[in-house]
C-alpha cells in the first residue's frame, strides 16, 4: 500500500491529509495558527507558524496512519493563494509577516495605479483587476516599508514567494525555489498568456525579478523533503492554489463546467479550456490548472466574505456558539422579514471591486433577531453568487455554462444555505460525496505525477454526488428577493 501526502495550508489552519492508493482519505490532522490585525484592513500571519503547523500536522497525520515516509509516494501541497512571504535566501527567516490575501493596506496605491491608467495593461498580461487582493502590491509594500528590503532584494540576498514557494524551499531545506502556474498566475505579476513573468510590471513596481521563483505545471518535480524532517526524503510532485485545486478536485476538466468553493471566501471558476476569456463583467482570467505545459484557463469570480460571514455571528455579534447552530437558526425566522445583509466587511470582490465599502444590514424592524440575522447571513452567499453566474453567463457563451454547480468547502455541508443557493441561481446544486475536493484534487496531482494515480479522464469518471439540491423557489420570489439585493449593494456602496 502506498500513500500520497496532501498539505493543505488554509487562511486560518493547516492541515495535512493522508491518502491510499484508491484515493481515500484515511488519515488527517489539522491546527488552526493566530491571526494578526495590527491596523484596520490590514492581515497578517506568522510565516513560521504556517511552517510549524505544517510540519505538525504532517507527522501527526502519519502517526494517526502508523505509516513512515518511505510508504509516502509523494506529497502535493495546496494553499491559501495571493499571500505574501519573503525571506532570507541565506537563512531562511522571513524579513515581515505574511500579508494575507485579504489585506487592504495598498489600496491607496492601487488607486493611483489605476489612475495613471495602468490597468488596461496589468489585465491584458495577468487577467487580473488591479486590487490590493493580489500579490504585486503587497510585496512592493514590504520591499518599502522594511529597511533595506529593496537594497537587500537587488543584490539577490531576498526571496519571494506565495506560501506554496515558502513551504516548499523550508521542506526541500533551500534547495528550490518554485511555485507552480495556478499561484503564478495570481500574483499580478504573471504573463498567462506567455507563460514568464512581466518584466514590464516588475519594473512598473520596482520589484527585483531575481527574488522570484521558477514556474512549473501543477503536476511537476518540486524537489525532495529534507531527511530529517520526516525520516526520509519525500517527493514533491503536486502544487495548485486552493481554488484550483478544488476545481481539479471537483473533476471540473471540461469547458464549461463550475465549482463554487465555501470557505472563509466563496471562489467560483468556470473552466473555458485553452482560450483565456477576457471578461467584460470584471472577472478575472486565470490558470484553472497547467499540464504538460498546456494552461487550461478558467473565470473566476471571488467573494470576500462567505462562511466568515458566519464567524462574524459567532464571534462579532455571539448570536451562535458554533457554526453548525446557524441552520437551526436561520430555520427559525420570520418568513415575513426580509432582511438583507450585504457582508462587505473588507469591500466588495466581484463583480463590484470595490475596496472602499463596508458591510451594511437593510430591512430591520423591531421584530429582527437572532434568527433573522443568521438566515440573511446565509442567504448573502446565495446572492453573491448568482452575482457571479450572471457576470460568468454574460461574459462566455462559447458552449454555454452547464446548468450544474458543483460545490464544497465548509459551508456547502450547511443544506439551508445550499438550498437558497439552488433557489436563487434557479439551477442545481451538486455536493459531492467526497467533501475534501481541495486535498483531493493536489493529492490527485502528485499521485498522477508519481505514477500512482490514474489519467485525467478516469479520475474524472470516479467523481461521485452525494446531494444534489434543485430549485424550489418561484420564479416571480425569485427576482424579487434578487432585486431587492441589488438596491442593497447599490446603497451599501453609495454609503
Amino acid at each position: 500500500m502506498t500513500y500520497i501526502l496532501a498539505i493543505d495550508q488554509g487562511t486560518t489552519s493547516t492541515r495535512a491529509i493522508l491518502f491510499d492508493s484508491a484515493m481515500a482519505a484515511i488519515a488527517q490532522d489539522g491546527t488552526e495558527f493566530p491571526q494578526h490585525f495590527p491596523q484596520s484592513g490590514w492581515v497578517e500571519h506568522d510565516p513560521e507558524d504556517l511552517w510549524a503547523t505544517t510540519l505538525s500536522t504532517c507527522r501527526a497525520a502519519m502517526t494517526k496512519a502508523v505509516i513512515t515516509a518511505d510508504q509516502i509516494t509523494a506529497i502535493g501541497i495546496t494553499n491559501q493563494r495571493e499571500t505574501v512571504v519573503v525571506w532570507d535566501k541565506t537563512t531562511g527567516r522571513p524579513i515581515y509577516n505574511a500579508i494575507v490575501w485579504q489585506d487592504r493596506r495598498t489600496a491607496e496605491h492601487c488607486h493611483v495605479l489605476r489612475d495613471a491608467g495602468h490597468e488596461q495593461m496589468i489585465t491584458a498580461r495577468t487577467g487580473l483587476l488591479i486590487d490590493p487582493y493580489f500579490s504585486s502590491t503587497k510585496l512592493k509594500w514590504i520591499l518599502d516599508h522594511v529597511d533595506g528590503a529593496r537594497d537587500r532584494a537587488v543584490k539577490g540576498e531576498l526571496l519571494f514567494g506565495t506560501v506554496d514557494s515558502f513551504l516548499i524551499w523550508k521542506l526541500t531545506g533551500g534547495a528550490v525555489h518554485a511555485t507552480d502556474a495556478t499561484n503564478a498566475a495570481r500574483t499580478m505579476l504573471y504573463d498567462i498568456h506567455k507563460g514568464r513573468w512581466s518584466q514590464t510590471i516588475c519594473n512598473l513596481l520596482d520589484i527585483p525579478m531575481q527574488m522570484l521563483p521558477e514556474v512549473k505545471d501543477c503536476a511537476a518535480d518540486f524537489g525532495q523533503t529534507q531527511t530529517d524532517l520526516f525520516g526520509q526524503p519525500i517527493p514533491i510532485c503536486g502544487v495548485a492554489g486552493d481554488q484550483q485545486a478544488a476545481t481539479v478536485g471537483q473533476a471540473c476538466f471540461e469547458p464549461g463546467m463550475l465549482k463554487s468553493t465555501y470557505g472563509t471566501g466563496c471562489f467560483a471558476l468556470l473552466n473555458t479550456g485553452e482560450t483565456p476569456v477576457v471578461s467584460q463583467n470584471r472577472l478575472l482570467t486565470t490558470i484553472a490548472y497547467q499540464l504538460n505545459g498546456t494552461p487550461t484557463y478558467a473565470l473566476e469570480g471571488s467573494i470576500f466574505v462567505a462562511g466568515a460571514v458566519v464567524q462574524w455571528l459567532r464571534d462579532g455579534l455571539k448570536i451562535i456558539g458554533d457554526a453548525a447552530q446557524t441552520q437551526a437558526l436561520a430555520e427559525l425566522a420570520d418568513p415575513n422579514q426580509e432582511v438583507v445583509i450585504v457582508p462587505a466587511f473588507v469591500g466588495l470582490g466581484a463583480p463590484y471591486w470595490n475596496a472602499e465599502c463596508r458591510g451594511a444590514a437593510f430591512g430591520l424592524t423591531r421584530g429582527t433577531g437572532p434568527a433573522e440575522m443568521a438566515r440573511a447571513a446565509l442567504e448573502s452567499v446565495g446572492y453573491q453568487t448568482r452575482d457571479l453566474l450572471e457576470a460568468m453567463s454574460s461574459d462566455w457563451q462559447a458552449t454555454g455554462v452547464q446548468p450544474t454547480l458543483r460545490v464544497d468547502g465548509g459551508m456547502s455541508a450547511n443544506d439551508c444555505a445550499m438550498q437558497f443557493l439552488s433557489d436563487i441561481i434557479a439551477a442545481p446544486v451538486d455536493r459531492p460525496v467526497n467533501p475534501e475536493t481541495t486535498a483531493l484534487g493536489v493529492a490527485w496531482l502528485a499521485g498522477m505525477q508519481a505514477g500512482v494515480y490514474p489519467a485525467q479522464a478516469e479520475f474524472a469518471a470516479g467523481w461521485a454526488r452525494d446531494t444534489q439540491f434543485v430549485p424550489q423557489m418561484d420564479d416571480a420570489v425569485r427576482q424579487t428577493k434578487y432585486a431587492r439585493w441589488k438596491r442593497a449593494v447599490a446603497a451599501t456602496i453609495g454609503f
